[in-house]
């Protein structure tokens, strides 16, 4: 760790994503890479995303070109979005997975520069793909608009990697943080205080392995989700076949038997998966878990499946007083991730 001066130690903390947004950050889908055949489908889903969350907050949409804006701008037009609630950065980027290459925002709101952000190191989910190891930089290109105060832990982390509840509870997995091909020579507890100092946190709970098929070696964005600050979502599989089965099962075990910063133990409430997705035989990591807050919408991916309804109905009992909007997903999940791992919240103070 870099500073001495860290967001903790000067009152910063990463609050929960259900919190009051200013605005949502996206990377337009535009790598062929990613999909080689039927990108304007992705296309559509991030249409889909923007449209349930732009009246409510700010879109903050990065493009590779003044080219590449016009020609969005038409898009979100035929869409019937709000052109006033979009606003362009033309900031270069390899791929859509703005949450695992953008900062992670922080918030004190004593303090003159009540906005900031923690930059971490992205080395592409353990050196995987060399092409995209360029998005590290996206967070410095964001800033030179910003001008935030920024905090470098010198640390490989990606946002989908964590999630907290705002109050001082952390949820991650070994698979990912104690991964050999992210911070070698770090121990759990060096990673565990880390954590707490640029995040502001004082509980990390450690789950097992992510879903088949995630090539970020077992992001929990996937697998478990606050809802609030005692209530946790947690993926799980129905079909003993399934080769998620033992995984999710481990995992739930785990949750309702953890307690939180406060001493008490969290409300698990199981959401379903959504079957086996597949292209040309390879798993792929469908998940409802995978799901946006923003600040009147949940944007929750479906899948066409039969699970699909099921998922959203428990969504909206667990948020009665927003909008859950399901956005098919099924060709994104062919690039490995949806709709949270494609954003990243910040915090209106």
């Amino acid at each position: 760790m870099k500073e001495k001066n860290t967001p903790k130690s000067l009152g910063y903390r990463m609050p929960a994503e259900w919190e009051e947004q200013e605005a949502v950050w996206l990377s337009w889908p535009h790598n062929k890479a990613t999909w080689p055949e039927r990108i304007e489908e992705v296309e559509q889903s991030c249409i889909g995303f923007i449209k349930a969350l732009h009246t409510s907050q700010r879109i903050n949409l990065l493009a590779n070109s003044e080219e590449s804006k016009l020609s969005i701008t038409a898009k979100l037009n035929q869409a019937n979005i709000n052109p006033s609630k979009v606003f362009f950065h033309i900031i270069k980027n390899e791929d859509v997975w703005f949450r695992d290459y953008g900062p992670t925002f922080v918030i004190n709101k004593n303090a003159k520069n009540k906005l900031a952000m923690v930059k971490w190191n992205f080395n592409a989910w353990g050196n995987k793909y060399d092409d995209l190891l360029p998005d590290n930089n996206v967070p410095y290109e964001m800033n030179k608009i910003l001008s935030l105060k920024m905090f470098e832990p010198g640390i490989v982390m990606e946002g989908g990697s964590i999630e907290v509840n705002g109050a001082g509870t952390l949820l991650t997995t070994e698979q990912c943080l104690l991964n050999k091909n992210r911070n070698p020579k770090l121990s759990r507890e060096e990673i565990e205080q880390c954590l707490s100092e640029y995040l502001g946190i004082s509980k990390v709970i450690w789950l097992k392995e992510g879903i088949a098929g995630d090539d970020t070696d077992g992001h929990v964005d996937d697998i478990a989700r606050f809802v609030n600050n005692s209530t946790i979502v947690c993926a799980f599989e129905e079909n003993v076949e399934d080769e998620n089965y033992q995984i999710l099962k481990e995992n739930y075990e785990l949750l309702k038997a953890m307690a939180g910063q406060d001493g008490k133990k969290f409300s698990i409430v199981k959401i379903p998966m959504p079957g086996k997705v597949e292209i040309e035989g390879t798993r792929l990591p469908a998940s409802y878990a995978n799901f946006y807050i923003g600040n009147k919408a949940v944007v929750v991916p479906i899948f066409g499946h039969e699970n699909d309804k099921k998922a959203l109905s428990i969504i909206q009992r667990l948020f009665p007083r927003k909008k859950v909007i399901g956005v098919g997903c099924k060709t994104m999940v062919e690039g490995l991730g949806t709709l949270h791992c494609a954003s990243q919240q910040q915090p209106k103070v």
